[in-house]
């Protein structure tokens, strides 16, 4: 049985993900409250903050200290993905495990593997462009500061990305591909949404719409990964490292994680090369070890197949247990 199909082990109905989908903006909602709370006491305590900016959001990245600002940007998410799999468990009657992957256990060594692979290459290119442009970077280090963003990046950052791992290359497309009963649909609408919810990030201002190509490409390169692999546990690792160690190696100014990073980057972004590199060559080599490690085949199948609807009453069972 195939990654997609493991929805059929459950309650698969279209308005089960609509409800789904709402439960999980319900409990990014609760876990926003804390923010609002904080934003109020600082009015309260005579902060002077522009109410008509409020959903700026590089001006709510100004109103609190770096470290917490990043744990109430982080924290949402955190609700989002507890309420996701309330709603997995029991509006679908769908195991964790089946929601994660096809194979009868999740292989974290899988995760761990994706995890250390695009931890290493990328903590390296941040290295090797410090070296090779120190004039583009300040060392920003602070011991104190810096241990307690570690904390909160790791702590969060994986809740955060697993949030969304869960959501798109989880939930939706399985939902969509049962619904579809085919495969390239769900990839190309999760990809397109997850990029269009990074719409508000202020590297889009930075930028402009050309940044929605790399976002875009980066949902489609996750997407690909889970498809091709049958399960979400590469794409977990990955996602996880990319953030992780970008949050605690570098900042600038104009991203949405603002911290007390080793270096910040003062450099001018290049709308051009930065963002067509990463998804026209890097990723596509990142596949490509993928593929050579774990046997990927039949690209065609897995990408464009169709999804036939499982009738195996103890297949079912076995999965939903």
């Amino acid at each position: 049985m195939n990654y997609i199909q493991q929805a059929f082990s459950g309650k698969h109905e279209w308005w089960r993900y609509f409800v789904g989908i709402l439960i999980a903006l319900t409990g990014v909602g609760i876990f926003s409250i804390p923010h609002s709370v904080a934003i109020a006491m600082k009015q309260l305590n005579g902060d002077s903050i522009d109410m008509s900016r409020i959903d700026d959001v590089n001006y709510i990245l100004t109103l609190f200290e770096p470290n917490l600002n990043l744990f109430f940007i982080l924290l949402p998410f955190a609700g989002g993905i507890i309420f996701l799999l309330i709603a997995v468990k029991y509006l679908h009657k769908i195991s964790f495990t089946a929601l994660t992957t096809s194979r009868k256990k999740i292989d974290w060594k899988r995760v761990r593997f994706s995890f250390l692979f695009w931890g290493i290459i990328s903590s390296s290119m941040i290295v090797l462009d410090y070296y090779m442009s120190p004039e583009d970077y300040i060392f920003n280090f602070k011991l104190m500061p810096f241990l307690i963003l570690a904390v909160i990046a790791i702590l969060l950052v994986p809740l955060q990305t697993s949030f969304e791992e869960y959501l798109f290359r989880g939930y939706l497309m399985q939902g969509l591909g049962v619904i579809a009963k085919n495969r390239w649909f769900p990839l190309i609408m999760t990809s397109v949404v997850f990029g269009l919810m990074h719409y508000a990030n202020p590297e889009v201002e930075k930028l402009g719409m050309v940044i929605m190509v790399y976002y875009i490409g980066t949902g489609l390169f996750l997407g690909i990964m889970t498809l091709m692999d049958e399960g979400l546990e590469l794409a977990l690792g990955f996602h996880a490292a990319n953030n992780l160690f970008t949050a605690l190696l570098v900042t600038a100014d104009w991203t949405a994680f603002q911290t007390h990073s080793v270096l910040r980057d003062t450099s001018e972004p290049s709308a051009g090369i930065d963002i067509l590199l990463p998804v026209l060559v890097i990723f596509p080599i990142v596949l490509l070890v993928f593929s050579k490690k774990y046997g990927w085949t039949n690209w065609s199948e897995k990408l464009f197949g169709k999804i036939e609807e499982v009738v195996d009453v103890d297949e079912l069972n076995e999965l939903g247990s």
